[in-house]
């Protein structure tokens, strides 16, 4: 039920770079990066600081004591992280991060999680302005985003009963499951463009990649993904404006008539970034899905209540964060998922709306160059995650009959506190 927030700086960039990571992530440890890190990410992970061959591997673990609003508390270790990321050559880069999640009684489950490898080739010109040009091949749309705002990029995504393809938190979302292609270009490093395509990865594939069937995307063909974005760094100030869009032809099961969706979308962003002391930085996403569906949809004995054969999803995001001395911080977001009326998709009342709160206090007293080391780092952090609205309702979202254990949206409130080193 709970986004995600464990995007983190990778300690192998700063080896590999000799930067620290808080020249990269405004908090020292992420997720959101700075212009820095954004031209890092676009030249394809492949900077260095030439002082010999550096070991492109580093690891995570996060321990976390979950207090839900109904149910017991928790404490354990919750997830532990292996990344390999890093430059290959001047031109070949990546990024992989293998995932193993606590899934009770001192079980992991591993998967991969976010892959992205590239090929660029920097230092071009295009009438006289500078180009960089390449290619990513990834796993999840918006991923290799460089500003980092999209969904999948910043892993901030509304979670409900429905969503949006380019949200992670949607249910049977493509991220992690699928495999694609885009290209690229940074023109005069204010102008960027990418075009790709997707295909979902077999059943069988995603179930040895640790994911269970259960959460499979689809077939999907005729898969187009497009971006677009104006970013300007002024150093002390940097914002962006960005248009994206995903359509493809998904079949829900694989034996299922074909359904067409189509994502639209937009983002802004703004970062203050002054001399670090003080750093500000606030993005909105808006991202509305278009919705045709091939079948159609009955609820059985109800033969003349007949689902719709089109509708709308849309997915917004308002995240504030304030960070002193690339240390202490504040993250407060704003998280709501909204769709079209249909009482046969989406029971008991017909309205999948659902509104949520993420509010996070952390500190990472490690990751800047005047720190005891620059190249690992600690994040200590309380996280309150809130439901005012699941379902299209703030009380028995789930329309229990009388007599029965009632669930309301808050009901699905967690708090929680973790601790997370990277090395």
């Amino acid at each position: 039920m709970l986004v995600s927030t464990s995007a983190q700086a990778i300690p192998a960039y700063a080896r590999q770079t000799g930067s620290a990571c808080a020249d990269c992530h405004a908090g020292s440890y992420g997720p959101a990066l700075t212009p820095y890190g954004m031209r890092f990410k676009l030249n394809g992970y492949t900077d260095t600081d030439g002082n010999g061959v550096k070991i492109p591997v580093a690891g995570q673990v996060t321990e976390s004591h979950n207090v839900p609003a109904r149910g017991e508390s928790s404490s354990a270790l919750t997830e532990a992280d292996l990344y390999v990321a890093g430059r290959v050559s001047d031109q070949f880069g990546g990024y992989a991060k293998i995932e193993a999640d606590n899934i009770g009684h001192d079980k992991y489950n591993t998967r991969l999680s976010n892959l992205d490898l590239r090929f660029v080739a920097k230092d071009q010109k295009l009438a006289g302005k500078d180009l960089t040009i390449g290619v990513s091949v990834n796993n999840s749309p918006g991923f290799e985003d460089p500003i980092a705002a999209l969904p999948s990029a910043s892993l901030l995504g509304p979670p409900g009963v429905t969503g949006t393809l380019l949200n992670p938190s949607s249910p049977n979302a493509p991220a992690n499951r699928v495999i694609g292609a885009t290209v690229y270009g940074l023109l005069d490093s204010s102008w960027y463009g990418e075009i790709g395509t997707y295909n979902a990865l077999p059943t069988s594939v995603q179930d040895r990649l640790g994911y269970a069937q259960s959460g499979d995307p689809g077939r999907l063909s005729d898969t187009g993904y497009f971006r677009f974005a104006y970013m300007k760094d002024l150093k002390r100030q940097f914002f962006s404006a960005g248009v994206v869009a995903l359509t493809t032809k998904r079949q829900l099961p694989r034996t299922a008539s074909k359904d067409d969706l189509t994502d639209l979308g937009y983002d802004l962003s703004y970062q203050f970034l002054g001399n670090r002391q003080h750093i500000v930085q606030v993005s909105y996403v808006n991202i509305l899905e278009q919705r045709r569906y091939g079948n159609e949809l009955v609820i059985p004995n109800t033969p003349d209540l007949v689902a719709s054969d089109r509708a709308n999803v849309r997915d917004q995001t308002l995240s504030v964060t304030y960070t002193f001395m690339q240390s202490y911080g504040v993250t407060v977001s704003h998280l709501v998922n909204t769709g079209s009326h249909d009482p046969v998709r989406y029971p008991p009342y017909g309205d999948p709306d659902t509104t949520s709160n993420l509010m996070s206090l952390y500190w990472t007293p490690f990751g800047r160059d005047d720190s005891w080391t620059s190249r690992a780092n600690l994040k200590l952090a309380a996280t309150w995650f809130r439901f005012t609205k699941f379902n299209g309702r703030a009380n028995n979202i789930f329309g229990a009959p009388p007599g029965t254990l009632v669930t309301n949206a808050g009901d699905l409130n967690a708090f929680t506190l973790s601790a997370s080193a990277a090395f």
